[in-house]
C-alpha cells in the first residue's frame, strides 16, 4: 500500500470517528431531553406543592401574587383560552394556571427568570416564552374592559373627580413619567441612558382623580426628556391636534365673568405649557397668587406621582434591574398597569371603564404623523392666569396659602 493510499484511509477513519462522537453526543441529548430535576415538576414543583396550601390563606396567598384568590380565578377565566397550548406526543404542555403563576411571580418580585425556573422546576426559556406570552394576554383581554380609550363623558366624569376630591376645576387627568430600569440591550448605544445614569423605557401616564391609569405610552427611551417622550407619544400628538375628544370649554364655578375655559391636563415643570395642559410658575420668589396656582397644581399633579407608588409597591419588577429584552419590558409594564386598574376595580373601589357604542375593537389612542412641541402660546399663558386668579378669588380654599 502506497503512502498515499494510507494518509487517505487515515483520513477518512478519523472524519468517521468524529461522526461516530458526534451521533453519540447527539443521542445523550435526546436521553436527557428533560432534565430529570423537571421531571418532577408535579411532585416538588412550587405551583403544585407551595401553592395549593396557600389557597388555603387568602393574606398569603395576595402577598405571593399580589392578587386576591378571586382576583386570580377571575383573571385566568379572562385569559385562560389565550394562554393554553395544546399537548403533544412528546410531552404536555403546562396548564394554563400554572403559566399564569409563573408570570405574575415574575411582576410580583422582578426575580431572574433562572430563580423563578428553579422554583417551577420548568426550563428558563420555558419561562421567558412564558411570560412574554401571560402578559401579551394580560393586556390584549383587559384593556378594552378597564383602560378603554376615554369618551367626552369619561373626560368629564373625572374632571368631577378632581373637583370634588382635589379642588382643582376642569381637570381631566395628571401627567407624569417614570424610568423603568433594565438592563442595557445589546449594541443600543446611548439610547437608553437616563440623567440619573441608569437604562431605562419610559412610562408615560394619564391618571385620574381616583389613582387609575387612563392613558399610557410606553417605550421611550430613556435618554429623552419628559417633553420629548410627550411629543413623540401618540398621546401628546392627540392632544396637540385637539383629537381627544375633551369636553367644550365651560366657566369656572363662580366665575362666569372670566368666560368659558378649556379642560386641562395638569403636569410639573418638565412638561410644556399649553392651553390644555398646565404646568407651575418657575422660580423660587413668587407673589402669593402664583404660589397658590403652584399649591393648587401640586395638590392635584400629584395623584400621578402616588399611582406609580402604588404601581412599584404592588410590582416589585419595578424595584429591580429588569433583565429582559426591552420588547418584553414594554409588555410586562402595560400588563402591570392594566393589572392596577383591574385590581382597584375588583376591589369595589369603582366600576371598570365600558367602551360605548362603535368603540369596539378601538386601539388605545390610534397613532398619527409626528407633530412637534410648540412653545408657550400667548393662549396657554392666559388660561393659567385665569386659573390663578380663579384660586386667589372665588376659587380659594381654607387650607392654602396665603402669603
Amino acid at each position: 500500500m502506497s503512502v498515499i493510499d494510507r494518509s487517505f484511509i487515515e483520513r477518512v477513519a478519523a472524519l468517521y470517528l468524529l461522526w461516530r462522537a458526534e451521533q453519540r453526543r447527539r443521542d445523550h441529548r435526546r436521553r436527557i431531553w428533560v432534565h430529570q430535576t423537571l421531571r418532577r415538576r408535579t411532585q416538588f414543583g412550587e405551583f403544585h406543592h407551595l401553592l395549593q396550601e396557600l389557597r388555603l390563606d387568602d393574606g398569603r396567598f395576595q402577598r405571593y401574587f399580589r392578587l386576591s384568590r378571586a382576583q386570580f380565578d377571575d383573571l385566568l377565566s379572562r385569559i385562560g383560552a389565550r394562554i393554553t397550548l395544546q399537548d403533544t406526543n412528546y410531552r404536555r404542555s403546562i396548564p394554563a394556571a400554572e403559566r399564569l403563576s409563573i408570570c405574575l411571580r415574575f411582576l410580583a418580585t422582578g426575580d431572574s427568570f433562572r430563580t423563578i425556573a428553579s422554583s417551577y422546576r420548568v426550563g428558563v426559556s420555558t419561562v421567558c416564552q412564558i411570560v412574554a406570552l401571560v402578559v401579551t394576554a394580560i393586556w390584549d383581554c383587559l384593556v378594552e374592559d378597564y383602560m378603554a380609550v376615554p369618551t367626552t363623558e369619561d373626560w368629564r366624569s373625572i374632571a368631577e373627580g378632581f373637583q370634588e376630591r382635589w379642588n382643582f376645576p376642569l381637570c381631566v387627568g395628571a401627567v407624569d413619567g417614570k424610568h423603568v430600569v433594565l438592563k442595557a440591550p445589546p449594541n443600543s448605544g446611548s439610547q437608553f441612558h437616563n440623567y440619573k445614569g441608569t437604562f431605562s423605557i419610559v412610562l408615560l401616564a394619564v391618571v385620574d382623580a381616583k389613582y387609575r391609569f387612563r392613558v399610557i405610552d410606553v417605550g421611550g427611551y430613556g435618554r429623552t426628556s419628559d417633553g420629548g417622550i410627550l411629543a413623540n407619544s401618540t398621546f401628546g400628538q392627540a392632544l396637540q391636534a385637539g383629537t381627544l375628544h375633551l369636553p367644550p370649554d365651560r366657566p369656572l364655578s363662580g366665575a362666569e365673568d372670566r368666560g368659558p375655559q378649556p379642560h386641562v391636563f395638569v403636569a410639573d415643570e418638565a412638561f410644556p405649557l399649553r392651553r390644555n395642559l398646565m404646568q407651575p410658575f418657575p422660580g423660587r420668589t413668587l407673589p402669593p397668587e402664583r404660589r397658590v396656582f403652584n399649591y393648587r397644581l401640586s395638590r392635584a399633579r400629584l395623584v400621578v406621582e402616588n399611582a406609580f407608588g402604588i404601581l412599584s409597591s404592588q410590582w416589585r419588577m419595578y424595584r429591580r434591574l429588569i433583565e429582559v429584552h426591552p420588547e418584553v419590558a414594554e409588555k410586562c409594564v402595560k400588563a402591570t398597569c392594566v393589572l392596577h386598574n383591574f385590581m382597584r376595580c375588583s376591589e369595589g373601589r369603582e366600576a371598570p371603564a365600558v367602551r360605548g357604542a362603535g368603540q369596539a375593537g378601538e386601539e388605545p389612542l390610534p397613532g398619527m404623523g409626528r407633530v412637534a412641541a410648540n412653545n408657550s402660546s400667548r393662549e396657554a399663558v392666559r388660561v393659567r392666569d385665569v386659573f390663578m386668579e380663579h384660586f386667589s378669588a372665588e376659587g380659594a380654599v381654607p387650607w392654602q396659602p396665603t402669603e
